[in-house]
């Protein structure tokens, strides 16, 4: 079975060749190249400014290169959580959630920084949100779950070293006009938020696990969550 898959970079610039150790230390999985394997979701990503951008499209080899997938079974999503947690800017009130920040970080944080390569969610600004929602202790985990599904958001391929930034070849800028993908980033955006309001609104339910019962009940990873 072949190793290279095509991958898509949204941008408003073409990047025939991305610069390994560039970008934000702040991102969901702190410094990489962001890219996702559906063409159509980078057009969006490309236009969220509502300006005209570019699906950046690449083959990637992924012949010898260690990948962490955080959807796989044996992940759970406070392990994407508490990845993100450590890297991008959350205002963490003092009480239960700094309490809850420093649990899941102690308890559920992924070794995930020497690997070549990150697959999972894709937090963007409405999405991020809800896990800042979880933290504070309003949603409840199986909502939590639920909110990140919204909106087909999708997964995201994080290349973070400098083997797998060697591994990417550029095949083409596919044009991405905001006349028609901003439109479908808002669109789509919108809907997200509009379930998630949804759910958010639901009265707090005994039979719910929120973040202070794990803590509670000194839950760990691999328990069942």
């Amino acid at each position: 079975m072949s190793e290279v898959i095509d991958i898509y970079h949204g941008s408003v610039n073409i990047i025939e060749q991305p610069v390994f150790g560039a970008g934000k230390s702040y991102n969901d999985y702190g410094k990489g190249f962001y890219c996702t394997e559906h063409a159509e979701l980078a057009k969006e990503w490309a236009c969220s400014s509502d300006s005209d951008g570019y699906a950046n499209h690449y083959q990637l080899d992924r012949t010898g290169l260690s990948i962490l997938n955080l959807n796989e079974p044996e992940y759970n999503i406070l392990n994407w959580l508490a990845i993100l947690l450590e890297n991008r800017k959350f205002n963490v009130a003092e009480g239960l959630p700094q309490r809850a920040k420093a649990y899941l970080l102690e308890n559920f944080k992924v070794d995930y920084k020497n690997y070549d390569i990150i697959v999972g969610y894709r937090a963007n600004d409405s999405y991020f949100s809800y896990a800042g929602d979880f933290v504070n202790g309003t949603l409840s985990l199986s909502d939590l779950s639920e909110a990140m599904r919204l909106g087909k958001l999708g997964e995201q391929t994080v290349l973070k070293s400098k083997k797998a930034f060697e591994a990417l070849t550029f095949v083409e800028a596919i044009k991405a006009p905001r006349q028609e993908y901003f439109a479908k980033y808002k669109s789509r955006d919108e809907e997200a938020r509009g379930k998630y309001r949804q759910i958010a609104s639901k009265p707090m339910a005994e039979h719910e696990v929120y973040v202070i019962d794990i803590i509670r009940n000194n839950l760990k990873n691999g328990q069942g969550i």
